[in-house]
């Protein structure tokens, strides 16, 4: 297998094979699913785990962001994380401060408890990894089960690439900046204060009948996790996706195609057609760039239409991000 997501045909037959889930599980694993919904009376609860592995550079603070992303994609509000801190040989106590600095100070600017985990150093390792679990609630009438349904249109948020885009400009500074200049490089690393999307997933929630944090694979990737969910087929509009000047710019530059970047800080929202425009127009008073970029179909084709040519819109094999990192 290659760097990244196991291929979904193996999370099928071997890792979802045979799992039981008890009468409380509202939602269960399955390809597409970024968390899981528990029953507990008038609330769900919503935990979703996720690993750190594509940077090193801040990586408490993604780690917070990361998982709260998941939660909220239900409709949840984040409160609870659990961390595991996994550092290679030779780690010392100062890189496990950063870590755990960051990581205090970003739960607490959310409203987040870090609740329990583990830390450890790990043989083999190169670099530090974190993996976080969070867990948060929602009134189970406000609970967000992904379900997108032929004719819904498909919101995104802010833009393909965000995380994708942040990491890249950190991990290879120097070298951007000898092309694109000081200033560019910086705009490209803030993008990582643009990676939480739980503000425009509560805002969502009212309309939404699906939503999906695009991580690894980037927005492509996240489109046929959705359409796995309900077996459905998608038609979107590349004129349509946002991407952004320093992404545009950076994947050119490394030949990185920017749908199939890692993209936390992008929401895809399945949303009916007759309320997409307004949750678009609410996104965008709040200050939340989105666009209306296709559709859900009942036919299983997946494409996406460029200058006027419809094309097959293949699923990634691995993330671009790990042709640069």
């Amino acid at each position: 297998m290659l760097v990244g997501k196991v291929p979904p045909e193996i999370l099928k037959d071997v890792i979802f094979r045979g799992l039981k889930h008890g009468d409380r599980v509202i939602v269960g694993p399955g390809v597409g699913i970024d968390a899981t919904a528990i029953d507990f009376g008038d609330y769900v609860l919503v935990a979703s785990t996720d690993p750190i592995t594509g940077a090193e550079e801040r990586i408490g603070f993604y780690a917070v962001h990361v998982n709260a992303n998941d939660v909220a994609t239900f409709g949840a509000v984040p409160k609870w994380f659990l961390i595991t801190v996994l550092l290679p040989e030779g780690a010392d106590a100062e890189l496990v401060k950063e870590i755990m600095e960051e990581m205090k100070k970003v739960a607490q600017e959310m409203g987040i408890a870090i609740v329990g985990g583990h830390t450890e150093v790990t043989p083999g390792l190169k670099k530090p990894i974190v993996v976080g679990t969070m867990l948060g609630e929602v009134e189970k009438e406000m609970l967000v089960v992904p379900k997108p349904r032929p004719g819904d249109a498909i919101i995104l948020t802010k833009g393909a690439g965000i995380e994708g885009t942040s990491i890249i400009a950190h991990e290879r500074e120097d070298e951007l900046r000898s092309v694109f200049g000081k200033d560019f490089v910086e705009r490209a690393k803030a993008y990582i204060y643009e990676i939480s999307v739980v503000r425009e997933a509560l805002m969502a929630r009212e309309f939404a009948t699906a939503m999906h944090d695009p991580t690894e694979g980037g927005v492509a990737n996240g489109l046929h996790e959705m359409a796995d969910v309900g077996d459905l087929g998608f038609r979107i509009f590349a004129n349509k996706v946002i991407v952004r000047e320093e992404t545009r710019k950076i994947c050119a530059f490394y030949d990185l195609d920017p749908l199939a970047l890692i993209s936390s800080g992008s929401l895809l929202i399945s949303v009916p057609r007759d309320h997409a425009k307004v949750l678009v127009e609410r996104l965008l008073a709040k200050g939340i760039n989105a666009s209306i970029i296709g559709e859900f179909l009942a036919e299983k084709k997946r494409v996406i239409i460029e200058d006027g040519v419809e094309r097959p819109l293949r699923r990634p094999e691995t993330d671009e991000l790990w042709k640069v990192v």
